[in-house]
Formats: structure tokens, C-alpha cells, sequence
């Protein structure tokens, strides 16, 4: 496929994007409004010894980012393929020369650009309405972020390489948010759960996530075994993307 193939796909795709605001709404926007409703619970803005002298709103920072990244790979990305998979849109560019990486790697680019508008955001104003603190660990926080988006967008598109209609995508995807967004921590963070609960998600990409931004915030360097347990979950879900994809 040529670059020129490649370039119309992406162009094609943004537009179709844009046109969908509820997308970009639940992608951007809701988890900083998500943080602002915790934000406003007095208990959550006072220091905690438990915590480490943190905040309750301190630990929900990473955790909202996360959550922006779940809304991304999860929630929006299998009923896009599924629907253009259902409505016989994927049969017909089966036979020009636009290959499942190209589709793929579109949605990944498209939702990946309105993750990082949710991070930017989220980051601003947990720095401005709560006094959060920038992470002090910049690139090793910045180096984490990129590295869950990955994983989570390798797992939306081996969640879209299958599924024969939106309706399919929807269960499959409702399925994956709910057990994504425990182990990222939007119910109870990482940070605070169980011993034994918080050893077994730290096993999983977002929970290792959590606990690597939560070091770098802090101006340490990610722990390398939740960096490795990042990016064998990439490896493993972008295979199977690949493998998977089917056209109709």
C-alpha cells in the first residue's frame, strides 16, 4: 500500500471522527469532568498520613488518564470497525488496496490524538482548580503515558478484529471497560487496595500503568517490571489484532 493510500485513509477517517462528539466528549472531556466531581469532595482535597502526606485527588490524576485511554481503545474504537464491518464498508475495501494495518493504524493515530487533548487538559486543571502537582518525573511519566496508550489501543483493535455487528462490539466492549476501569483504579486506586488484590492488577497493563505513573509523579523512574509487563500486553494484543482482523 502506498502513502499516498495511506494518507487518504487517515484524512478519511479524521473526518469521520470529528463528526462524532460523543466520542470525543467520553474520550476529552469526561474523565476531567470526572476529576472535578471528586475534586469538590472536601475529604478528597485534604492530606492524608495514610497516603504518604497525598491527597485522595492526588492519586485520581493518573487514574482520569487512564480512564481517557479505556474510553479511547475500549469504548470507541469496536463499534467504529464493527459497524463498517456490518454495513459491508470493510467487504468493499477488501478490493482497493487499503490493508486492515492501514484501517487499524488510523484509529489508533485518531484516538490517540484525543487522549492526548484529555491528558493536557485533566493535567491543567487538576494543577489549577486542586493544586496537583505536575509529575516531577516528567519523562519517565511522559515515556508510561505513551506506553499504556499503545497497550490500550492494541487492545481496542483486537477487540474490533472480530465482531460482526455494533451490537456484538457494544457487550464485548461493556465487558472490557468494566474490568479495565478496576484495574485502573477509577473505583478504588491501586495505591490503596489489598495487598494481595493490588500484587494480582499490577500483573495487568493499566494496573502496572498506575503504579509506574504513580512513581514518576512521585520523581522516581517507573519500576522496569511494570514498564516490561506495559509493553508484553501491547505485543501479545497488537499480534493478535493482526491475526484476527477480518474484513467481513
Amino acid at each position: 500500500m502506498n502513502a499516498s493510500a495511506t494518507r487518504a485513509v487517515l484524512k478519511t477517517e479524521a473526518r469521520l471522527f470529528l463528526r462524532e462528539p460523543g466520542n470525543l466528549f467520553w474520550i476529552v472531556a469526561a474523565p476531567t469532568v470526572l476529576l472535578v466531581i471528586l475534586g469538590l469532595i472536601p475529604a478528597f482535597r485534604e492530606v492524608n498520613p495514610g497516603l504518604g502526606g497525598r491527597r485522595v485527588i492526588d492519586l485520581y490524576v493518573p487514574v482520569v488518564l487512564l480512564m481517557s485511554m479505556i474510553m479511547a481503545g475500549v469504548q470507541a474504537m469496536p463499534p467504529v470497525f464493527a459497524g463498517y464491518r456490518e454495513r459491508g464498508i470493510l467487504r468493499r475495501m477488501s478490493t482497493t488496496p487499503v490493508r486492515p494495518g492501514a484501517m487499524l493504524a488510523a484509529q489508533a493515530v485518531l484516538h490517540g490524538a484525543a487522549v492526548a487533548c484529555a491528558v493536557m487538559l485533566a493535567l491543567a486543571v487538576g494543577r489549577l482548580a486542586f493544586g496537583v502537582a505536575l509529575p516531577n518525573g516528567l519523562v519517565g511519566y511522559a515515556l508510561t503515558l505513551v506506553l499504556t496508550v499503545l497497550s490500550v489501543l492494541a487492545l481496542g483493535a483486537a477487540l474490533s478484529a472480530v465482531p460482526r455487528s455494533a451490537k456484538t462490539a457494544g457487550v464485548i466492549g461493556s465487558v472490557a471497560f468494566l474490568a479495565m476501569m478496576f484495574t485502573a483504579g477509577v473505583w478504588i486506586p491501586v495505591q490503596v487496595m489489598p495487598d494481595f488484590l493490588q500484587r494480582a492488577v499490577e500483573y495487568t497493563p493499566l494496573g502496572a500503568a498506575s503504579v509506574a505513573l504513580d512513581q514518576a509523579a512521585g520523581g522516581g523512574w517507573p519500576s522496569a517490571v511494570h514498564l516490561v509487563i506495559v509493553v508484553f500486553w501491547t505485543s501479545v494484543l497488537t499480534g493478535a489484532a493482526v491475526r484476527w482482523f477480518r474484513w467481513e
